[in-house]
């Protein structure tokens, strides 16, 4: 059964979904090719692409999270998807599970038609599980060279070993990537590459890109540091409002036994000043007698 519209020169096998090839491609119009873009499969068949579990889904995860953050945080333009169908012109569709495109926009797709887009995948990295390694380690490997992928790595995740190919100039057969110092250099990158614990991790210089659940952890431990600062800053600044509270009040005791004082000196003063004209009466009034005498 294939999928057409009508007065449209190409037909879509939903059995084997395929872009047109380059000649097709060139003889339609505009609007032409952005219908048959449209209708490529963004969901490919389950007999095609069969779900692997969980230990295949978060070894694809993890580098697609570290790897979408570090490039956003260093602001290059670079495409990051996982099992994104692929149509290369007049073949068979493919699903890498991790797939990067350099310096073309990073919104999102449901599909990537290299016709529409412009340009090729430059690097795919497929994680194996379980089953015939035949596929990832051989028929892949010389797909897509042909399809001119620049880089290709393979992840094997039941042994925790790590592959690369690297496509040379004007080649269609790759060449092994060599590890340096247990790393895997990535030139499309500007990366390493290598497995660490159960993961497979990207470097940048020495330092792991963190993938989204380490990076969750890192900003909860800095929201609990920051918390842990504020409840410390806030447990000193009730402790100098309290000192400065207790001055306040030592001082107002201050001056009111200093208000206290000064009253009774002053009543001591009056007392004094009225003793004092007392003692002139009465000296006065004894000179007075004296003198009638």
């Amino acid at each position: 059964m294939t999928q057409a519209f009508s007065s449209l020169p190409y037909h879509v096998d939903p059995a084997d979904p395929r872009a047109p090839s380059v000649d097709q491609w060139r003889r339609m119009t505009p609007e032409e090719q952005a219908r048959v873009v449209d209708m490529l499969p963004s969901e490919l068949p389950i007999e095609l692409w069969p779900p692997e579990g969980d230990v295949h889904r978060k070894a694809k995860e993890s580098p697609v999270q570290a790897l979408s953050a570090f490039f956003q945080r260093t602001g290059r333009k670079v495409y990051i998807s996982s099992e994104l169908p692929v149509y290369y012109p007049g073949e068979r569709v493919i699903a890498p599970d991790v797939l990067a495109v350099m310096d073309v926009e990073p919104h999102e797709r449901s599909r990537w038609v290299v016709q529409r887009e412009g340009k090729g995948l430059d690097l795919v990295i497929e994680v194996h599980v379980a089953g015939d390694a035949h596929k990832d380690h051989v028929e892949r490997v010389e797909r897509y060279a042909r399809l001119g992928i620049l880089e290709y790595f393979v992840f094997d995740r039941a042994r925790l070993r790590l592959h690369g190919y690297r496509l040379p100039e004007g080649a269609r057969q790759y060449q092994p990537i060599l590890p340096q110092r247990g790393r895997y250099p990535s030139h499309v990158l500007g990366l390493e590459l290598s497995v660490e614990g159960d993961k497979l991790r990207a470097f940048a210089g020495t330092a792991a890109l963190p993938d989204a659940g380490e990076m969750i952890a890192q900003l909860e431990s800095s929201v609990n540091e920051v918390v842990a600062h504020k409840e410390e800053a806030e447990r000193r600044a009730d402790a100098e409002a309290e000192r400065a509270a207790e001055l306040e009040r030592k001082l107002v005791l201050e001056a009111e036994r200093a208000q206290q004082e000064a009253e009774r000196a002053q009543q001591e003063a009056e007392r004094a000043s009225a003793l004092e004209r007392r003692l002139a009466q009465i000296e006065a009034e004894l000179a007075r007698l004296k003198q009638g005498r």
